[in-house]
């Protein structure tokens, strides 16, 4: 059911995360939902995105030891993958739960930030570890991710990974002159 939720997030956004999609998807009984989550829909978003999150998380954790710029094709290579094979139909679960949930979605919030912090944090230690300077490093980062997100919306839309892959082209420049001052 988890996986589900996550995918739906994914395709449909948290409005579209209901407790008869995830049935539906998973092809689970009814019962089961209360049972494993008696606090419903708001348990199964909170544990789907945490999910989604730690999977995420741990890639870009894994390639920031080799580097801001491995760290940056990781994240480019990881999200063209996910687009593609959903047939652009998916994006990312995080901002999914950030931009598109309903009022009973605001508990989200704190999870989504301290994700997003994970991310950055992670990148800006790996620029910091090549020499950048701590501020110059976090806004880097935090560049980075937002772009890298906001190509991954425009990958979907057109349908083409271009947005995606300009994105990393261009952050690649951005992070070796950093790297190189």
């Amino acid at each position: 059911m988890l996986t589900s939720a996550v995918e739906l997030l994914q395709e449909r956004g948290a409005a579209g995360v209901t407790i008869d999609a995830i049935l539906s998807r998973s092809n689970a009984p009814r019962g089961s939902v209360y049972y494993h989550f008696p606090s419903g829909r708001n348990q199964i978003m909170s544990e789907s995105l945490g999910i989604a999150g730690d999977t995420i998380t741990a890639i870009i954790n894994d390639s920031a030891g080799k580097g801001p710029l491995a760290t940056l094709h990781t994240f480019g290579r990881f999200w063209n993958h996910v687009l593609r094979d959903s047939n652009y139909a998916a994006g990312c679960p995080v901002v999914a739960a950030a931009v598109g949930g309903s009022p009973e979605d605001q508990h989200l919030a704190p999870q989504v930030a301290t994700i997003f912090t994970t991310w950055h944090e992670a990148l800006a230690r790996a620029l910091e570890n090549e020499g950048v300077a701590p501020a110059r490093a976090a806004r880097l980062a935090r560049t980075a991710v937002a772009a890298i997100e906001g190509a991954v919306i425009l990958a979907r839309a057109a349908r083409s990974t271009e947005p995606v892959d300009d994105v990393i082209t261009e952050l690649e420049a951005l992070l070796a002159s950093a790297i190189q001052q």
